[in-house]
């Protein structure tokens, strides 16, 4: 199964960088990061619409989309391995993460996707959110593959 990330904006470098980085090195599925910006100033709305078109359009037509959102369903990791397992397991071949812009996913993203999901209620640095869902996909893979990385 190959995993895709498309998220609004554009990485520096620095620790967040460094974060996705080592955990995007470790991962053992092909993995693909697809950076949208929209350069103009729109209104939140026109921002939010054309930042979705954007992010669907730069994963597979035929994806399971999972859109990172502050109103989804927050997961423990090993739920989050076991929702990847499921999908690999039915045969899925690509599972796309999408992290929208400072306003939000637009309603196209969210009606398009197969899951909402949350780091829990408070917002993150959207950078940030690059490493920790890394971090999080690597430790789904060891989860799935029955390592000790991860420790309850």
């Amino acid at each position: 199964m190959k995993l895709w990330l498309a998220a609004v904006g554009r990485a520096r470098g620095g620790p967040a960088r460094d974060l996705f980085d080592d955990y995007a090195g470790r991962l053992t599925s092909p993995f693909t990061l697809r950076e949208v910006e929209v350069k103009k100033r729109l209104s939140s709305d026109e921002l939010k619409r054309q930042e979705a078109d954007l992010l669907l359009a730069a994963v597979p037509a035929g994806a399971i989309i999972v859109a990172l959102d502050e109103r989804g369903r927050a997961l423990d990791s090993p739920a989050f391995a076991q929702k990847i397992g499921q999908w690999r397991d039915s045969g899925v071949a690509d599972l796309a993460f999408l992290i929208g812009g400072a306003d939000g996913h637009g309603e196209a993203v969210r009606r398009r996707a197969d899951f909402l999901m949350a780091f829990g209620p408070m917002t993150w640095p959207h950078m940030l959110v690059r490493g920790m869902l890394t971090e999080q996909l690597y430790r789904a893979q060891q989860i799935l593959a029955g390592h000790p990385y991860h420790r309850v």
